[in-house]
């Protein structure tokens, strides 16, 4: 697979055919995920994956931006006391939600070389989240990834490539 191609083809995916996705290739995607770089390799993370159609269901109940019927969902969580232990105010405050999104962006490019399409979501209510996961105080959820068989792929959207200078800025002002 071509990376760059596939950075530029990655759609968001909020249309999903029924076909489900095998643990197998589910679990593929999370190691990917636990490959992504992680600040001060403190790799505080965990990933919950959610393929029950009631509990993805419920899931939606709490996030306003899970949209479609995916069917499967990767919650990437993070330990909220060992992230502020290992990094201090900045691993709790910052690096925690970065290493979430690059743990993110890992599942997605390897979901889109299977196949599969997927959408990053970040709106929802942490604490029923929570609650419905049966997640410890300590564990966060930071990030849910709706992942299935694309139905349908909106067209790219138009990217402005007059924002990159060299040496020093040089804005368009």
């Amino acid at each position: 697979m071509d990376l760059l191609k596939a950075i530029m083809e990655r759609r968001s995916v909020r249309s999903f055919k029924a076909d489900p996705i095998p643990e197998d290739m589910l679990q593929r995607l999370v190691e990917a995920g636990i490959w992504a770089p992680s600040g001060g390799n403190a790799q505080t993370w965990c990933f919950i994956i959610v393929t029950d159609s009631g509990s993805i269901r419920r899931l939606k109940m709490l996030s306003p931006g899970l949209l479609g019927n995916p069917p499967a969902v990767i919650v990437i969580c993070q330990n909220v006391a060992e992230a502020e232990r290992k990094g201090a105010k900045l691993g709790k405050e910052v690096l925690m939600l970065m290493d979430s999104a690059m743990a993110a962006q890992n599942i997605m490019l390897a979901a889109y070389a299977e196949g599969l399409g997927t959408c990053i979501v970040r709106s929802f209510h942490p604490g029923g989240i929570q609650k419905l996961l049966r997640l410890p105080e300590y564990i966060e959820p930071q990030i849910l990834i709706s992942i299935g068989v694309t139905a349908s792929v909106s067209k790219p959207p138009k990217r402005n490539f007059d924002i990159v200078s060299f040496q020093e800025y040089r804005g368009n002002d």
